[in-house]
């Protein structure tokens, strides 16, 4: 038995100090009761003082053979590093006796993260993805009208993540090359697309536009898809970084009525201003950030859900300390990258691609 698993505390190491790390990763884990931050992975000088300042109690190893040599005082391995290395470490994690959270994307390709889900479960570990605009105010405010049946059927659901930055920053997310998983497919895509699925189904089929249209830029910037779902509502997805207006960030049309919603979730500008998550007003939306519902003789703004990006490390500490169900399944994961790998065919092609 490790020193760690005689403490009533889950610890998490937290591989990588980047804006994952430091933004969406390190803030929640020390918020939720039941789990400690333990250790930071970085190589780099600047944030491993960044993050002994503000996580003193924080071992901060300078490399993943360093923490891999240690991995008997932790529980739990978060993944939060450049996309093209979360399926190899999240694999060694696995196999170091782990259980283990990654980031978006799961994986490059539905078939590495196939086999990390087929591994986890053979070596009877947890392993889960970071999916945390399923606790979006705005996207909780929507579940709860479907559910309720407030749109009736659903025909139509518009989603959109669309940013204005007409100069690229050289961040590998953009100067990368698809291959790496830099990109808005990889980047934004799998937030939107699970966003989808969750609401929807299983998708059939897939259209897609990819393009590249900023100097210096080699992965995709501007991404429309079509998804048609297995139960028969389409998604129109848009992801951009050239929107010099925004488009609405829902728009969802039923036989019953209408929802439409504008403007972000709050809660990346306040994690990323140092916010902590368990603060009173946590994810509290204002009335002027409240979406509309029209239905026949009746337009209405809807009281926002709290947002509660905290919840899905609740939910990692019940599934790895009492072994309560995941707050995200691989599997659904998964077939979000079979969609993204469709939509990539489907550009290439000027086709439309059906998944089996």
């Amino acid at each position: 038995m490790s020193n760690a698993s005689r403490d009533p505390e889950l610890h998490v190491a937290l591989i990588g100090y980047g804006k994952g790390g430091e933004v969406f990763h390190a803030p929640l884990i020390d918020a939720v009761p039941g789990l400690r931050l333990a250790a930071v992975v970085t190589g780099n000088p600047e944030r491993a003082r960044a993050v002994r300042e503000r996580y003193p109690g924080a071992v901060v190893h300078p490399t993943v053979a360093d923490l891999w040599a240690h991995a008997d005082r932790y529980e739990i391995a978060v993944v939060t590093t450049p996309n093209d290395t979360h399926a190899p470490l999240a694999r060694a994690a696995l196999e170091n006796g782990l259980d283990v959270v990654v980031d978006k994307p799961f994986a490059l390709t539905s078939a590495d993260a196939r086999e990390l889900t087929d591994l986890a479960e053979k070596l009877g570990r947890v392993l889960t993805v970071y999916q945390n605009r399923r606790w979006d105010a705005d996207f909780l405010t929507l579940w709860g009208l479907v559910e309720e049946g407030a749109l009736g059927r659903v025909h139509r659901f518009e989603s959109r993540f669309e940013r204005w930055r007409p100069q690229a920053k050289g961040t590998w997310r953009e100067s990368g090359g698809v291959e790496a998983g830099a990109g808005l497919l990889y980047d934004l895509g799998p937030h939107l697309i699970d966003q989808a699925v969750n609401l929807f189904g299983p998708v059939s089929s897939v259209y897609a536009e990819v393009d590249t249209l900023r100097e210096g830029v080699q992965a995709d910037d501007d991404v429309f898809l079509a998804l048609q779902h297995a139960r028969g509502t389409r998604s129109h997805l848009w992801m951009s970084a050239v929107a010099a207006q925004n488009g609405p960030r829902f728009r969802v049309l039923g036989d019953a009525g209408a929802f439409t919603s504008h403007g972000m979730d709050a809660q990346e500008a306040r994690l990323t201003a140092g916010e902590r998550p368990d603060a009173d007003d946590w994810g509290v939306m204002p009335e002027s950030s409240w979406g509309v519902l029209d239905t026949e003789g009746s337009t209405r703004r809807v009281p926002s859900a709290r947002g509660a990006y905290q919840e899905f490390y609740a939910g990692v500490r019940d599934a790895v300390g009492e072994g309560d169900p995941l707050p995200v399944d691989p599997h659904e994961v998964t077939h979000g990258l079979e969609i993204i790998e469709a939509a990539r065919r489907s550009a290439r092609t000027g086709s439309v691609v059906r998944l089996e």
